[in-house]
């Protein structure tokens, strides 16, 4: 992308507004390089990194802490690079930088590699370990470097040694200073009684008028010349072990700045891996504060067959501009109009019209920001399901080009620079065009812009074209591949809308432009006689299609209204049922409970304990008609053996007994019997589950949960297929105990269930069922 259009759409000022939300100096410098990407799977990948990057720093760590944050760090860039040369000597300064720099690095490695990265942030992590970190460095430098910057002791042996054999010196000479002052009663002849250094040597600091009275050395005097800084003869002897001492110290420390300047060279690429990491974090830190200031997104790539599709996008200057204001300000300031740019498949030209000041120019910088933005990886203030064609190109010719430098006119200029664009131009360009042609002759410049539309479309570029020319208006009407739309205004003020109305076009409005912004209304009213005179004032018409377009944004925008209020309605119902329904699941789940812990104390039957689990779902049913739920006859009459639908359950079985006084039949249903009333019953057109074995209807019609499944005359692959299906259903239906019908024989089938439920996860225990249940026929199955 050439560096004039993205002059000309303002780019850089979007990268300054980035670097200044980087909290690095080498983040603002990556900030501020940012251009578009060369390919759209580098696009889509700096897409996925800065999704990941937000998921990442946006999770919970701890007891409700927010994840790893970057801070200020120091830039090692010129370390780095000078550590490339072996004559370098950095000092405890720059080090101390370095270690602040591989800490943080460190921290945000551990924070980005945790269990769930691979699943979240797979492309984060890949960057985080793109590089080994600097590990001995780090420690070096931890042991090596205090956190004021200076070297430690403990940095090497002999410097440990030299520096507690200064501080030993130290007290040694404060201790005979002391015993000298008070042995001589010198205390009235010091101007204060503790001792300073004066040329890195211990002096005392002697009252002028004194200093003839004892033997020493006058190393300097203070500005009022009152104080002279003497060394007594006692303390030369001292001083001079002191400098060799500080000597040595300093031919130490020397040593480990070269141990940890050879160490940095050593481990240099990882270095450079974990300022790189750092520059990168800040970069998509500040992007996503850039986000945060206009509700932004990274919009995805899409085919080039599926056009253009900018939903309520805004400008992202004049958005950022809006977001600088507070208070009562912000709420002075006028909004930023959100516009829809669509260009739907098969069309590869927008023409678009409308007045002077309307937002056309405003409408072709939109979206060649946005596009900028988009193919340098940034979020954009765009709403979802926006989707945008990959352009390896784009080329703006937005505003006055005119160059007296060059000799080059506006019109010059622009048809200079498409001349040079012009042979790039294929299906992945994009060309934005406010108002092409219309530095010459208004006839030639429009029927130039009209040739050029046609070749652009020829070579299907898309192009997007602001215009005031009467014949393009209807050339985008009528040319194949292009669409009309018209920046509305207000049709009684006259004030514009900024919004796009498509498969129209709009007057110019240049007399009411004049008008309001001052010019004589004699001139206007000249200029108004004059364009009846050309019989070419379509004014009236243009404006009552605008006044149309208006009225129907008004109206789309309380159906929208509406349609949300709706969704929000439905949104809180479905709430309130999912509510409701846990409610239901919880007491359904205590009250089955309660019948187990009954059928396992010996307070309840197994049939009694079936039967109020009956007596519990039917209480669960519905209460409306039977006709309003099945379409099926009821039967005339009852016999057993008949086969019939329970409308409650909507399963089939069989009767197996009639009481005709009570109006109830017995039904078996796969193995669990009830009495179920007759009201309830439907014909069932369905064969006798005893016309197949019971697991053949296990695996048919019968797909919700039950209490029993019985594998008798199974294979050993085809039982432990319905064992798992049985058990998830179960568990779904919130059961904490089932059945498990295996049979004797041989034992096989048995041992082969046994094994399956050892290593399912959700089974608590198994036992055989006592003798009176079917001994070890049957397998009672407990859940966690």
């Amino acid at each position: 992308m050439h560096t004039r259009t993205l002059n000309s759409l303002e780019f850089g000022k979007i990268t300054e507004y980035l670097a200044g939300l980087c909290c690095s100096g080498v983040g603002r410098e990556r900030a501020l390089a940012l251009a578009p990407l060369p390919d759209s799977e580098a696009v889509a990948l700096a897409a996925r990194l800065y999704e990941e990057a937000a998921t990442w720093a946006a999770r919970p760590v701890g007891d409700g802490g927010k994840g790893f944050s970057l801070a200020a760090f120091p830039d090692v860039g010129g370390l780095l690079h000078a550590a490339e040369r072996p004559q370098s000597r950095p000092d405890a300064d720059a080090f101390w930088a370095l270690r602040e720099v591989l800490r943080l690095a460190q921290s945000a490695q551990a924070a980005i590699n945790t269990p769930e990265a691979p699943r979240h942030w797979p492309h984060l992590l890949e960057l985080a370990q793109a590089a080994p970190m600097p590990v001995q460095l780090t420690a070096a430098l931890s042991r090596c470097i205090s956190d004021d910057g200076l070297i430690r002791d403990e940095s090497s042996p002999e410097l440990y040694r030299l520096r507690g054999e200064l501080r030993r010196l130290h007290q040694s000479c404060m201790r005979k200073v002391k015993d000298f002052a008070l042995q001589y009663n010198m205390l009235p002849y010091l101007q204060d009684e503790f001792m300073t250094l004066s040329s890195d040597r211990y002096v005392l600091p002697l009252k002028a008028n004194f200093k003839g009275r004892m033997q020493g050395i006058i190393h300097d005097w203070s500005q009022t010349g009152e104080t002279c800084y003497f060394e007594p003869m006692f303390l030369v002897e001292i001083n001079n072990r002191l400098q060799e001492l500080k000597h040595e110290e300093r031919e130490e420390e020397q040593k480990v700045l070269a141990y940890l300047r050879d160490l940095l060279a050593a481990e240099l690429p990882g270095a450079w891996a974990a300022l790189d990491l750092l520059a990168r974090l800040d970069v998509l830190q500040a992007m996503r504060r850039l986000a945060d200031l206009y509700d932004g997104r990274c919009i995805s790539l899409s085919p080039v067959e599926e056009g253009i599709s900018l939903l309520e996008a805004r400008h992202p200057l004049l958005a950022l501009a809006r977001s600088k204001n507070t208070g009562a300000d912000k709420t002075a300031a006028a909004p930023v109009r959100p516009l829809d740019i669509l260009l739907r498949p098969g069309e590869r030209a927008l023409v678009i019209t409308g007045g002077n000041a309307g937002g056309k120019t405003v409408c072709l910088k939109t979206l060649g920001l946005v596009v900028a933005m988009t193919l340098s990886g940034l979020p954009v203030p765009a709403g979802k399901g926006s989707h945008l064609p990959w352009f390896n190109r784009m080329d703006a010719f937005i505003g006055d080009e005119q160059s007296l430098d060059d000799n080059v006119s506006t019109f010059t200029a622009q048809i200079d620079h498409l001349a040079k664009a012009w042979k790039h131009l294929d299906q992945h360009g994009l060309v934005l065009l406010d108002e092409f042609g219309a530095g010459t002759d208004p006839a030639q410049g429009a029927a130039l812009a009209q040739a050029v539309l046609d070749e652009l479309l020829d070579k299907h570029t898309f192009v997007l074209a602001a215009t005031h020319f009467p014949a393009l208006k209807s050339y985008a009407l009528t040319r194949e591949g292009a669409r009309a739309a018209s920046m509305l205004f207000d049709p009684a003020t006259k004030k514009p809308l900024f919004k796009l109305a498509y498969g129209q076009v709009g007057a110019s409005q240049a007399l009411d432009v004049a008008r309001e912004h001052g010019l004589p209304e004699t001139i206007v009213h000249r200029a108004e006689h004059y364009l009846l005179q050309d019989g070419q004032d379509a004014t009236a018409l243009l404006g009552r299609l605008n006044d149309l377009a208006a009225r129907r944004e008004e109206e789309l925008l309380v159906l929208r209204a509406e349609q949300e209020k709706a969704r929000h309605a439905v949104q809180q119902s479905r709430e309130r049922l999912e509510k409701e329904r846990v409610r239901l699941h919880e007491e359904v789940r205590g009250k089955a409970a309660e019948l187990m812990r009954a059928w396992k104390e010996g307070r309840a039957t197994s049939k009694q304990a079936l039967k109020e689990m009956s007596r519990l779902r039917a209480s669960l049913a519905p209460a409306v008609e039977p006709e309003t739920q099945s379409v099926l006859p009821k039967p005339q009459h009852f016999t057993p053996g008949q086969n019939v639908l329970h409308s409650v359950f909507n399963k089939r079985g069989v009767i197996t007994d009639v009481d005709e006084r009570r109006g109830r039949v017995r039904l078996d249903m796969n193995g669990v019997n009830l009495w179920a009333e007759m009201k309830d019953l439907r014909e069932s057109g369905g064969q006798a589950p005893q016309a197949a074995p019971r697991s053949a209807v296990k695996r048919g019609t019968d797909e919700s949960a039950s209490l029993s499944l019985d594998l008798r005359g199974m294979r050993a692959d085809q039982a432990l297929a319905e064992v798992e299906r049985f058990l998830d259903k179960a568990l779904l239906a919130g059961f904490s105990e089932v059945e498990i019908v295996h049979g004797r024989g041989t034992g096989a089938l048995r041992r082969e269930v046994h094994e399956f439920l050892r290593g399912f996860p959700a089974v608590d225990r198994f036992v055989l069922a006592p003798e009176d249940r079917g001994g070890d026929g049957m397998t009672i199955v407990t859940f966690r």
